[in-house]
């Protein structure tokens, strides 16, 4: 190998450990993995009659509330309030009606609500 050639390898690789010091940065910046961050902030609910109007003709409404109700296969959390024979005295949305079967009952693929309906919060963006 020709002198030139090898000062051209060895250019190369000093380039190369140069561009290694750059490595990318963690999402948690500078917190050591050991530290504990501090926990988000608590979620903010839109005051009762407050939600987002929709924006597209079939779009799932948004929960503007917590939605933790539980849903298992013997009862769901959510129709405790928005079965339609009770949403007016709970003042809460019925569950319309092409979520019904003839009966009045929930069909079997509306039964989890959480697979379209999400909670509607605003929480406050921090910064690492």
């Amino acid at each position: 190998m020709t002198h030139w050639k090898r000062i051209a390898v060895v250019m190369l690789g000093l380039s190369g450990l140069a561009w290694a010091a750059e490595l990318p940065q963690s999402l948690r910046g500078a917190t050591p993995v050991s530290d504990s961050a501090s926990p988000p902030p608590m979620a903010q609910y839109p005051a009762k009659g407050a939600a987002l109007p929709r924006t597209l003709e079939h779009q799932p409404p948004l929960i503007p509330h917590k939605a933790s109700y539980p849903i298992t296969l013997e009862r769901n959390g959510c129709t405790g309030c928005h079965d339609p024979q009770r949403a007016a005295k709970m003042k809460a949305t019925p569950t319309d009606p092409s979520h019904l079967d003839g009966q009045g009952k929930l069909k079997n693929e509306y039964y989890f609500c959480k697979q379209c309906h999400v909670p509607q919060q605003s929480v406050a963006q921090t910064s690492h």
